[in-house]
């Protein structure tokens, strides 16, 4: 039995093993970051937090510095003392709430959604028209699939 999983390298127990607890937290604090990973915002700095904001995840952006040095693309999440960082796989998403909107991670990089500006102009004007898509731009913003 291979000691890790496969897709996000959580430790599995073997057979025999002394001290288990250890491996069995350390799978729960990987899955706790990453079970509908939800992060704080973007950002090359890692912010001064105290034992109380344990579980505030962020992405780390380019140019990293600190203890981030080295980790642009990672989640970096607080676990009240320290760091811990997951790297990314194809496809995984994460919410960002400081900006309202889900971010998608895809040929190696993380996809920030894109804006689409409202209907204007032209030379007939269909109102019932700029309304629906009024209203369908303005749901996909609200859902995080599209920038503001």
């Amino acid at each position: 039995m291979p000691t890790n999983t496969p897709r996000f390298a959580l430790p599995n127990i073997i057979v025999s093993q002394a001290h288990k607890e250890i491996t069995h937290n350390e799978a729960l604090s990987t899955i706790d970051g990453l079970l509908h990973a939800s992060i704080i915002g973007l950002a090359s700095t890692p912010p001064n937090l105290a034992e109380a904001d344990a579980g505030k995840c962020w992405l780390v952006q380019s140019p990293a510095i600190g203890v981030w040095l080295g980790r642009e693309d990672a989640i970096a999440c607080w676990n009240g003392s320290g760091w811990r960082f997951f790297d990314p796989i194809p496809g995984m998403t994460v919410w960002d709430s400081q900006n309202n909107w889900e971010l998608r991670f895809s040929s190696g990089g993380w996809l920030l959604p894109v804006g689409v500006p409202a209907p204007t102009g032209g030379t007939v004007v269909d109102s019932e028209v700029r309304t629906t898509l009024n209203a369908l731009l303005s749901h996909l913003r609200n859902i995080g699939v599209l920038a503001d």
